[in-house]
């Protein structure tokens, strides 16, 4: 249920910052300010969040999961969360190639684990709440893949504004 609370933060935040925001509603404002809601809340926020989770709670969330309580991996899950929400914070304040880098490298941890749940849900029929509900589908799925657009589309819109080379 976090995920459908974090898109909720991350979409009113970026709607506001939008609407209020002093600075001009271009095309490329509104793609920047959308990758950096999904960059800071769904990786940042999220990941710091999950790392707590998957420390301090390990054997309920991997109940949840469909995993069995006291696997060791589940601290090295928790340590890539943390890294990739520590970054996903840093965003806030570190622009440009690092949000290009936090936002390839979270997706490709992200997509990874929808497929360890697609697999999971294919091979094991494990249907629990956080391998087959909204943590795939928005979290793993949806967040990586918008990300991953927001990016190309920046780029692409960044291209355009920028003064022809001089060569």
């Amino acid at each position: 249920m976090l995920s459908i609370m974090f898109l909720a933060v991350t979409l009113v935040g970026f709607g506001l910052h939008l609407g209020f925001g002093k600075q001009p509603r271009t095309k490329l404002r509104a793609v920047e300010l959308l990758l950096l809601y999904l960059l800071a809340v769904n990786v940042g926020i999220g990941g710091i969040l999950a790392w707590y989770g998957h420390t301090f709670m390990a054997d309920e969330i991997a109940r949840k999961i469909g995993w069995q309580p006291g696997s060791p991996f589940q601290f090295e899950v928790a340590v890539a969360d943390l890294s990739w929400g520590v970054c996903g914070v840093l965003c806030i304040w570190l622009r440009h190639n690092f949000w290009t880098a936090t936002g390839i490298g979270s997706s490709v941890f992200f997509l990874g684990c929808a497929f360890g749940h697609i697999r999971q849900i294919l091979q094991e029929g494990n249907m629990a709440v956080y391998n087959a509900g909204p943590v795939l589908w928005i979290g793993d799925l949806g967040v990586p893949v918008a990300i991953l657009l927001l990016l190309l589309i920046r780029f692409a819109l960044a291209k355009e504004h920028s003064p022809p080379d001089r060569n």
